[in-house]
């Protein structure tokens, strides 16, 4: 249908691997923030609280607010940060599969996805960040139920489930700053109240409002993005017997087979940017303030691009893929996301060399946030 595609409701596809680089990376294209969507003529859509809650997160910023939010970041997970954090994830690894051993020992199958590729991102981002294990469900829960208000096009009903997480989120964080402020650690949210606490010292109610919405996002969007990577690698492998044992002894291929599954089915599979001014995009005029979504999974199965793109490959030579973004924008946990995928596959293939799939992914009924619900494996 072409690189750029015209939406029912008003906004573009963008299809093409080049197209959608260029919408990514370029300065004219923007996230669709606060004062844009005070613009728009759907208040329902856009005023709806999660979705505005959302809106004050750093995906949704541009600059000079988003400048100022990931300069005082820093490079968050830089390689000292995940030298200190890789023997953590390693003991979380190994506990997570003993679970998985104890399960499959007591009943031949095991649903991975539950026992694994959830529980991995909540406690590495947890003990980062120094909260409480007995919170972990509670965190999960409300990140589930939240990320309605992120999809393309929410219904009603799950913008209102949407708005409940919305305001137990900002409950949960609120309270959890405020504990940190008090009883401050060596945790990196510590640092962050210490940080901002200093640079807005004459308003404390700023401080607390970026800190709440920093804190909330960094941990959200560290939870469901993560947890479908660990399961989708994990599927694409064991579902050629073959594949799966090539890679146990070929260790050394474990990242090229990491962004490969990124490739192949990225965990977000839509992100929208806004046109800052009248503009054409390979050859399709593009009004100032309409959408185009970027079509991450169309993108990164671009023929032009990518040799036989719908074979997974884990030789693949063809090019990096767009799932983490680019630009300004250019997801922060990357890096992290890669420490912990790569840690599971390498001790998940050395524990369990004849682990098999007792059934296929199955995923939430989503377009923007690819979460699988569930992944049996036997042994």
């Amino acid at each position: 249908m072409g690189d750029v595609v015209p939406a029912p409701w008003g906004g573009y596809f963008v299809t093409g691997f080049e197209a959608s680089s260029q919408v990514l990376r370029g300065r004219n294209w923007l996230a669709p923030d606060i004062a844009w969507q005070e613009r728009q003529p759907d208040p329902e859509r856009w005023q709806a609280p999660a979705t505005q809650e959302m809106s004050h997160t750093l995906s949704r910023l541009n600059a000079p607010d988003h400048t100022c939010q990931r300069r005082s970041l820093g490079n968050v997970f830089d390689r000292q940060t995940l030298d200190k954090m890789e023997p953590e994830v390693e003991e979380h690894v190994h506990e997570l599969l003993d679970d998985l051993d104890k399960q499959l020992c007591a009943h031949g199958e095991a649903d991975f996805a539950a026992i694994v590729s959830e529980q991995l991102p909540i406690r590495t981002v947890g003990r980062w960040l120094g909260i409480s294990p007995e919170d972990y469900p509670h965190i999960l829960d409300m990140t589930h139920r939240q990320v309605h208000a992120q999809e393309l096009l929410p219904t009603k009903s799950e913008l209102a489930v949407s708005a409940e997480a919305t305001l137990e989120l900002r409950a949960y964080f609120t309270e959890l700053i405020k504990q940190r402020r008090t009883h401050p650690g060596t945790d990196v949210l510590s640092g962050w109240v210490r940080h901002w606490d200093s640079e807005l010292s004459d308003d404390q109610a700023a401080a607390d409002h970026l800190l709440y919405y920093l804190s909330m996002f960094v941990t959200i969007a560290s939870l469901e993005t993560s947890a479908t990577l660990l399961s989708v690698a994990t599927w694409l492998l064991l579902e050629d017997p073959a594949r799966w044992d090539w890679l146990r002894h070929h260790p050394e291929h474990i990242d090229d087979a990491i962004d490969e599954a990124l490739r192949y089915d990225p965990p977000i599979h839509l992100n929208t940017r806004i046109a800052a001014d009248d503009t054409v995009l390979e050859g399709v005029p593009i009004a100032k303030d309409a959408m185009v979504h970027v079509l991450y999974g169309a993108a990164n199965h671009d023929p032009r691009r990518f040799e036989d793109p719908h074979t997974f490959d884990i030789l693949r030579r063809d090019g990096a893929h767009i799932t983490f973004g680019g630009g300004a924008h250019y997801c922060l946990g990357a890096a992290l996301a890669r420490l912990e995928a790569r840690t599971m596959l390498t001790h998940l293939l050395k524990r369990f060399p004849n682990l098999k799939l007792a059934a296929g992914p199955t995923y939430a009924h989503r377009m923007v946030f690819r979460r699988v619900n569930s992944l049996k494996v036997t042994s």
